[in-house]
């Protein structure tokens, strides 16, 4: 993908976000500090496990997709967690079913749904820690984006329930209110966070160099990089590598067993929706 077209979608996250957004001090806050900011990736980051699995979850509860879709999908992502490569064709082949999901789906019943499906699912599934270090940016008077493959929409609510300025996710294409099934650019993933981040540091005022960035994964290295104060959490084993000789903070709130498991959270939650989908056919069929 094009730069000029990343930074679209960085404008349209932005833009999508823009209801999260916190713009200041009240009374007796902190000063702002508008040159510095902080950017969370999401999955195993800021929540336990991989939202997209979290929020499907809760799209099988309510017989949104059918358990044949939903496993198949999770299967993908499965084989990728425990096999640790990707490429296109799968990221594409991964996207496209996701899309499938809510085309013809109205955005104003998506973002009701995600509402519900993040008190139910989500909200106890916050890294304390993690939600701690953005605290530190906040007090600090410095503006805090999540920046996610997620879809923007959930993205955003996630951030407004934890009272940070806002998201870059990824843009799911909608006319008159309603889904196409198609994308606003590509996923937000990759190389394509750096870009978008750049983007919105553009737009905002942001020194980078004066920012922080935060991830669990090798594949935000771009990202981390992009900033003055990289911070690697919850750290993979490519992503602890890569810090350990770069001299990167890493903050690890995973314990005993948990740390021992690098990677598995994503696992558990591919595996956790295609139990949920199981349990679901088999219900269908009493």
């Amino acid at each position: 993908m094009q730069e000029p077209e990343l930074e679209r979608l960085a404008a349209v996250a932005g833009a999508a976000s823009a209801e999260a957004a916190v713009v200041g001090p009240v009374g007796d806050g902190p000063a702002l500090d508008l040159t510095a900011g902080a950017f969370f990736d999401v999955d195993n980051t800021m929540m336990m496990g991989a939202s997209i699995f979290h929020f499907a979850r809760g799209l099988v509860a309510r017989r949104y997709v059918s358990g044949a879709q939903l496993a198949g999908f999770a299967w993908k992502q499965l084989k990728f967690r425990v096999g640790g490569r990707e490429d296109q064709a799968s990221i594409d082949s991964s996207r496209d079913q996701l899309l499938s999901f809510v085309a013809g789906r109205t955005v104003e019943e998506l973002s009701a749904v995600s509402e519900e499906i993040y008190d139910e699912l989500m909200a106890d599934k916050i890294w304390p820690g993690t939600r701690a270090l953005a605290q530190k940016h906040i007090d600090a008077g410095q503006r805090v984006w999540l920046v996610t493959a997620t879809p923007v929409e959930l993205a955003t609510i996630i951030a407004r329930r934890l009272g940070l300025t806002g998201a870059l996710g990824t843009v799911a294409e909608s006319v008159d209110g309603v889904y196409t099934g198609r994308l606003v650019g590509g996923l937000m993933h990759g190389p394509a966070k750096v870009h978008a981040v750049r983007a919105l540091a553009a737009r905002e005022g942001l020194d980078l160099r004066r920012c922080t960035a935060y991830s669990d994964s090798q594949n935000d290295v771009p990202m981390l990089t992009a900033v003055g104060t990289p911070v690697a959490v919850n750290p993979d084993s490519g992503l602890r590598r890569i810090a350990r000789a770069k001299g990167w903070e890493v903050e690890d709130f995973r314990t005993g067993r948990k740390v021992a498991r690098v990677g598995v959270p994503s696992v558990l939650g591919a595996g956790a929706v295609i139990s949920a989908v199981a349990a679901g056919l088999a219900r269908s069929r009493r």
